[in-house]
């Protein structure tokens, strides 16, 4: 759903994430008017689809229907025709319950689902998957490590997912516990972007973000950006927006995959 044209990688931008606070960057986008904006600049900056998260009235991560829609429609009126993906991250505040009733109440165009998350609920899992299908949800599979893979291709082999339900994303490193994402961890991954049936895309957590996304195009993956993940710049100093990072990742991934000079 969201791969680019020309040979030239989807920058999806995640400005927000479930865990950071303004404490952490100024400049994290929390309300809807903040994200709105910042999808915009982002936008403008480069990127070509949207990560959203959505934040409650105490700022805290939320999976609302009624907060979602409301952001989508102001994002939509900024930005008609820009993809749009919702998270239906847990991060410890929610069960597969809850994540299911999410895609049951939103139906968005498109929607990240943690595998491991998901694995919570053997039960639920078919009903996860077979509602996205005939809701026409793309779903994009979270994969954090080898396990997820893994069940990933067990619940393939069993019908659990669907036909046309292949887009993965391969996140390296960790919020918790810490891990700073590295070439190294790129490398664990790639032998998998041959197996993969439709779309993969990478995102990396800490300063190399900028380093290894630049490495996973290389290997033709899409790319994730964002604060999310990390908000430091390719030079270690912290960025001022996530606009900026995406301008910055733009302009290095023209650089290497256009001109085809070192980056």
């Amino acid at each position: 759903m969201f791969a680019y044209t020309n040979s030239f990688p989807c920058i999806m931008v995640a400005p927000t994430g479930a865990r950071k606070s303004k404490a952490d960057h100024p400049q994290l986008p929390i309300t809807i008017e903040e994200i709105r904006d910042e999808t915009v600049a982002c936008a403008a900056a480069g990127a070509t689809a949207l990560h959203l998260h959505v934040r409650d009235s105490m700022g805290a991560h939320s999976l609302d229907p009624t907060i979602y829609r409301e952001a989508i429609e102001e994002i939509r009126n900024a930005l008609p025709s820009f993809p749009i993906q919702v998270t239906t991250e847990a991060a410890g505040r929610f069960d597969v319950d809850a994540q299911l009733h999410c895609l049951r109440h939103l139906r968005p165009e498109a929607a990240s689902v943690s595998v491991r998350e998901i694995a919570r609920r053997p039960d639920l899992a078919p009903r996860v998957y077979h509602f996205c299908a005939d809701a026409g949800v793309s779903i994009q599979h979270i994969l954090y490590d080898a396990t997820d893979w893994e069940q990933l291709e067990t619940w393939r082999a069993e019908g659990v997912v669907r036909a046309g339900q292949d887009d993965v994303i391969f996140v390296l490193g960790s919020y918790a516990p810490p891990k700073a994402a590295s070439r190294i961890d790129l490398n664990a991954v790639s032998a998998r972007f041959a197996q993969t049936r439709g779309g993969y895309m990478v995102c990396a957590f800490g300063a190399a973000e900028h380093e290894v996304l630049c490495a996973a195009a290389a290997q033709g993956a899409d790319l994730r950006i964002g604060f999310e993940n990390n908000i430091h710049g390719p030079d270690g100093d912290v960025a001022p927006s996530n606009a900026a990072n995406v301008a910055r990742l733009k302009a290095a991934l023209c650089a290497t995959l256009v001109e085809g000079t070192p980056s």
